[in-house]
C-alpha cells in the first residue's frame, strides 16, 4: 500500500494537488497530529513519527487514481460525462434566493427544500465573505442556507484573508469537522468536481464520515483562480475597474464580474489562464461527474441554472422540490433546450479533458 510519502511525491510534488483536503480529513491519525496543512493549504506532515502508514490518504486522492477502474464501475460512471438520468433548466422560485445566489439559485433552493422536508440535518457549503473569498460552513436551517448563498463585507473578512490571496475556491473538507463534531446524520455537500470525486471515493472505501453523506451536489468547473496583489492589478487592467467596485462574480465561458453600479464585465478565461490554480490545469472533470446532481450556468438563459441529474436519489429530490422551491424553464418557449444544454456541457467537458491531457503530457515530458 502506498502512503502519504508517495502522495507527496506523486501528487503534491508534481503540482497536481487540488488542495481539496480529503487526505488530511480522512487520516486515521489526524487526532494525533500526523498530517495537516501548510500556509498555502497543501497537505504536509505535522509529525511524521505519528503516521501509521495506513495509506487511506492515498486511496481517496482523486489524482492518485487508486483502484480507479473499480471505483468508476461501482459508481456507475460512463463516458463521456458520467451518468445522466435527466437534464433540466430551472431556477429558484424565491426572488430573494435568485437575487443572492449564482445563476438561478437552484442549489440553494434544493438545499432549502431538503432541510424543510427534514430529509437532511445540514449541509456543507461555501459561504462568501466577499466575491473572491469563501470559507466552508455547516448550515442547518433554510435561513443559513440563503445567507451563505450571498456574500457580505464585514470586519471578519480581513481575518480570513491571512495570506492576502483571494481565490474563487473554497475548501469544503474543512467543513466536515463540525459535521463530525455535531454528529449530523444526513448531510448534503456542495463541492467542486475534485472535492466530489474525493468524497465519492470515501464512500466507495467506507471511510468516516462518508456514512453521513446523503447527497453530493457538484458544480460545473472550468477551473479556479488565485488573485494575489499582482493578479488583482491584472484583473483591474483587463476589466477597467477597481477591485473594491466588485459585488458579484460568476464563471461560465468567461469570468463575469458585476460592479456596484450595475455594470457587468466579461473577461475571457484565456486571458487569465496564468492565474489559474496549477492543479486545475490538469483536471479533466468539468461537470462533477461523480455527483448525485450537477449544476452550472453554462447553456442556460440568463438567470437560470443548468441541472444534470445523475442518480435516482437526486431525481426524486428534484421532483419533490419542483413547484415548491424550484421552477423549471417553460419548455414551450424552447423544447430542445435540455438537449442543447447537454450538448454544450459535453463540449465543455471534451475541451477540458483535451486541455488536461495536453498539460499532463507536457508535465511528464
Amino acid at each position: 500500500m502506498k502512503t502519504f510519502e508517495n502522495l507527496l511525491e506523486e501528487v503534491v510534488g508534481k503540482g497536481l494537488c487540488h488542495r481539496c483536503g480529503g487526505c488530511v480529513s480522512v487520516c486515521t491519525a489526524i487526532n494525533y497530529g500526523a498530517l495537516g496543512f501548510n500556509a498555502e493549504g497543501f497537505p504536509e506532515y505535522k509529525d511524521i513519527e505519528k503516521c501509521i502508514e495506513c495509506g487511506i490518504c492515498y486511496m481517496v486522492c482523486p489524482e492518485a487514481a487508486y483502484q480507479e477502474d473499480e471505483f468508476r464501475k461501482a459508481t456507475g460512471w460512463e463516458p463521456p460525462i458520467g451518468p445522466v438520468l435527466g437534464v433540466k433548466v430551472a431556477r429558484a422560485i424565491s426572488p430573494e434566493i435568485r437575487q443572492r445566489a449564482t445563476d438561478g439559485g437552484v442549489v440553494t433552493a434544493l438545499l432549502v427544500h431538503l432541510l424543510k422536508r427534514g430529509v437532511i440535518d445540514g449541509a456543507v457549503v461555501a459561504k462568501r465573505i466577499n466575491p473572491f473569498l469563501a470559507v466552508p460552513a455547516v448550515v442547518t436551517t433554510p435561513e443559513e442556507v440563503i445567507e451563505a448563498a450571498g456574500f457580505f463585507h464585514d470586519v471578519s473578512a480581513g481575518a480570513q484573508d491571512l495570506s492576502h490571496i483571494y481565490s474563487t475556491f473554497a475548501p469544503s473538507f474543512e467543513g466536515l469537522r463540525p459535521v463530525m463534531a455535531e454528529k449530523l446524520r444526513r448531510v448534503a455537500i456542495v463541492g467542486t468536481p475534485c472535492q466530489i470525486h474525493t468524497m465519492r471515493k470515501m464512500q466507495f472505501f467506507n471511510l468516516a464520515p462518508s456514512e453521513t453523506f446523503y447527497m453530493l451536489l457538484g458544480l460545473f468547473c472550468s477551473g479556479h483562480f488565485m488573485f494575489d496583489e499582482s493578479g488583482r492589478k491584472k484583473l483591474e487592467e483587463l476589466g477597467g475597474f477597481k477591485w473594491e467596485q466588485i459585488v458579484k462574480i460568476n464563471i461560465k465561458d468567461a469570468l463575469i464580474i458585476k460592479l456596484e453600479n450595475g455594470e457587468e464585465k466579461r473577461i475571457p478565461l484565456s486571458e487569465i489562464e496564468d492565474l489559474k490554480r496549477p492543479a486545475c490545469k490538469y483536471c479533466d472533470d468539468y461537470a462533477a461527474e461523480f455527483a448525485d446532481i450537477s449544476f452550472g450556468g453554462i447553456g442556460a438563459p440568463e438567470g437560470w441554472t443548468s441541472v444534470i441529474i445523475r442518480t435516482p436519489k437526486a431525481r426524486g429530490a428534484f421532483a419533490d422540490a419542483r413547484r415548491k422551491t424550484i421552477e423549471e424553464f417553460p419548455l414551450e418557449e424552447d423544447p430542445k433546450l435540455p438537449d442543447k444544454v447537454l450538448d454544450i456541457v459535453k463540449k465543455a467537458t471534451e475541451a477540458k479533458k483535451q486541455k488536461a491531457e495536453e498539460n499532463l503530457k507536457k508535465l511528464h515530458g
